[in-house]
């Protein structure tokens, strides 16, 4: 009763600028030394929050859903840089500001939408980079770490056809360099997407859990067989003995890929970084041998 009151006699703006300090939010799957602060670059220190028995608060006549009964926003939220879940009927919905319509900046023509705005399809001239396209968006498959690397070059190669520095050459100095970012934009989703450890590492990015791929591993098990396997790399006679060796780390890495897809399936992000080490170290192994071959 006394909320309702509340709620109905306190105008909104009031409410909401009694502000405190929000404390920093961390993901409880990450590593613990290496929490990731989720709200803090959200929110300016003087954002509010408030309590309510509602799971949602109606603000502009949007409802915005709570967590645990708080709603974390105030007169300084940035609005247009981040996520909001909206409620609509029974539904709901991301805004943000990649799901705005993108226009050529040479013919003002509106993105379909259908594919990344890389190319305008009305007049073909090549578009500024946009960063809110991920790697998985470009190359036309879906964000999931298990994917069909097969079909990854047949897209790569259709970009380059429209991307390719040296198909431009007659085009502005202005498109010519939208044509050299977008064309190394490209390749490193190429490289980035078909290569199992690479892919790991960008796609606990884009849930902004980072990794720190120089981090030592100090477990005593593991650094034993990585010495064992360096020590048998270092002593092998020949190629087939090589070759026998390259098959066993393959099966590794094998069994340390689908070991992070689940982990990752599960946003059990401490379990897939310790996937992604023990990747690294298998990756870089198989590496040694290739020179030796």
């Amino acid at each position: 009763m006394w909320k309702k009151k509340l709620y109905s006699s306190t105008p909104l703006s009031t409410i909401l600028l009694r502000t405190s300090k929000i404390p920093k939010i961390h993901s409880p799957n990450s590593v613990s030394h290496k929490n990731i602060t989720l709200l803090d670059p959200l929110l300016h220190t003087s954002a509010s929050f408030y309590s309510s028995s509602s799971p949602f608060v109606e603000i502009e006549g949007v409802s915005f859903p709570t967590v645990g009964g708080i709603f974390f926003g105030g007169p300084t939220f940035h609005r247009e840089n981040v996520n909001l879940f909206v409620k609509k009927k029974n539904c709901f919905y991301s805004e943000s500001k990649s799901a705005k319509k993108l226009q050529c900046w040479n013919c003002d023509a509106t993105a379909d939408g259908a594919t990344p705005f890389l190319v305008c399809q009305s007049c073909r001239s090549v578009q500024p980079v946009n960063h809110s396209i991920d790697y998985f968006q470009i190359l036309g498959v879906e964000r999931k770490y298990n994917i069909e690397v097969e079909k990854l070059e047949g897209k790569y190669k259709n970009w380059q056809k429209k991307l390719h520095p040296d198909l431009v050459h007659s085009k502005s100095q202005r498109e010519r360099e939208y044509a050299a970012e977008q064309s190394a934009r490209v390749i490193n989703a190429y490289r980035t997407l078909t290569d199992p450890l690479s892919r790991a590492i960008y796609i606990l990015k884009l849930e902004n859990v980072v990794v720190d791929e120089e981090e030592r591993i100090t477990d005593p098990e593991l650094l034993a067989k990585i010495m064992e396997l360096r020590e048998a790399v270092e002593e092998a006679e020949g190629n087939q003995a090589l070759n026998q060796i390259k098959a066993q780390i393959q099966d590794k890495m094998q069994y340390w890929c689908k070991s992070f897809e689940d982990a990752f399936l599960n946003k059990k992000y401490e379990d897939a970084i310790a996937s992604i080490q023990r990747m690294t170290y298998y990756k870089r192994a198989n590496e040694e041998i290739i020179k030796k071959l």
